[in-house]
C-alpha cells in the first residue's frame, strides 16, 4: 500500500508559476512510476506529466515547456512546476504511483488560474 500526499495547490493569474508536490509513504525508488493527472469539472481525468524510476519524463502535448515534472528520491518527493499558467489548466490535480501491478492515487490538489 502506498499513500501519497499532494500540497501546494491555489489561485494564481494567468501567467503565473505553481509547485505542486507529492510525498509518498514508501521508498519511491521501488516505485516504477510516478505521475501527475488533472481533472477539470465535466472532463475526463488526464495524464499532464510522468517520470519514471529512471528519470524518463513524458508530457502532455499542451504543458510542454511550461510544466516540469521532478522528483527528489532522498525526500519520497514529486514536483510539478507550473509556468505560464493558463486558465484552461484550472483542475484538480492528482499525484499517481505505479508500481508492480498496482496504481495508487492522492486525495487531489486544486489548481485555479484566473483570467
Amino acid at each position: 500500500q502506498v499513500q501519497l500526499v499532494e500540497s501546494g495547490g491555489g489561485l494564481v493569474q494567468a501567467g503565473g508559476s505553481l509547485r505542486v508536490s507529492c510525498t509518498a509513504s514508501i521508498n519511491i525508488f521501488s516505485i516504477n512510476a510516478m505521475a501527475w493527472f488533472r481533472q477539470a469539472p465535466g472532463k475526463q481525468r488526464e495524464l499532464v506529466a510522468a517520470i519514471t524510476s529512471g528519470g524518463s519524463t513524458t508530457y502532455k502535448d499542451s504543458v510542454k515547456g511550461r510544466f516540469t515534472i521532478s522528483r527528489d528520491n532522498a525526500k519520497n518527493t514529486v514536483y510539478l512546476q507550473m509556468n505560464s499558467l493558463k486558465p484552461e489548466d484550472t483542475a484538480v490535480y492528482y499525484c499517481a504511483a505505479d508500481t508492480s501491478g498496482s496504481r495508487y492515487w492522492g486525495q487531489g490538489t486544486q489548481v485555479t488560474v484566473s483570467s
